[in-house]
C-alpha cells in the first residue's frame, strides 16, 4: 500500500512538471528501478545475453508476458509496435522487448510470436526460473503459472540507456496516451 502511494504520488508530481506541459498517462517508481543489469537470453538473437538497456538517446519497452494471452498481452504487444512506428526515429530509437513468464510452452514458439508484432523486437525467455525471478524482481512484475493457468501483471515499462525504468504503463493505456507519452520521454 505505502509503494502504491508513492507511485500514485510520483504520477503527480510527474504530470504537474513544467506548467504546461506533457501530463503522462504512466507513472514512474520513487525510488527509480535499476534494472541495467539484468540480462536474459534473447532467442531473436540466437539466445545472446540481451541487457534491459535502451539503445543511446532512445527507450526499451518492456512487457512481460505469455504466448497464450488472451488480451492483455497480445494489445500491449500491439500497441507498443504502433507506437515505435509512430514516435521512433534513427536519432531515438524505441526497441520492444518481451520476456515470457511461462516458459515452458513459450520458448520454441516466442521468437515468431515477438516478431509478429514488431520486427527488430526482443524475444526474451529462459528455462532458468531463478534468472526469470531475478528479472521479474528487478521489475517488480508479478507472475504464477499453475498447470494451465497464467498470472501476472500487465505492466509496460520504458527503460532508458542507464537501465533505469523510467515510465509505466497499467493495462490498460490507450495507445495515443502511451504514444504521447514515449514521445515526451524522447523529446
Amino acid at each position: 500500500m505505502k509503494r502504491l502511494a508513492a507511485l500514485a504520488a510520483a504520477a503527480l508530481v510527474l504530470g504537474a512538471c513544467g506548467g504546461g506541459s506533457h501530463e503522462y498517462a504512466g507513472y514512474t517508481f520513487d525510488p527509480p528501478q535499476q534494472v541495467g543489469a539484468v540480462t536474459l537470453p534473447d532467442l531473436t538473437a540466437d539466445g545472446e545475453a540481451f541487457t534491459m538497456r535502451a539503445p543511446a538517446d532512445g527507450l526499451l519497452l518492456v512487457y512481460f508476458g505469455y504466448t497464450n494471452c488472451p488480451m492483455e498481452c497480445p494489445t500491449t504487444m500491439a500497441d507498443a509496435a504502433l507506437v515505435i512506428d509512430q514516435v521512433a526515429t534513427d536519432d531515438q530509437p524505441v526497441e520492444l522487448a518481451m520476456v515470457t513468464v511461462d516458459p515452458d510452452r513459450d520458448l520454441a514458439g516466442l521468437a515468431d510470436y515477438v516478431t509478429a508484432f514488431e520486427p527488430g523486437a526482443h524475444a526474451l525467455g529462459t528455462d532458468d526460473t531463478a534468472a526469470l525471478r531475478t528479472a521479474a524482481d528487478a521489475f517488480g512484475v508479478t507472475y504464477q503459472v499453475r498447470d494451465d493457468q497464467v498470472a501476472h501483471s500487465t505492466h509496460l515499462y520504458a527503460v532508458d540507456a542507464a537501465g533505469t525504468v523510467v515510465m509505466v504503463w497499467t493495462f490498460p493505456t490507450e495507445q495515443p496516451a502511451l504514444a504521447a507519452d514515449v514521445k515526451a520521454l524522447l523529446g
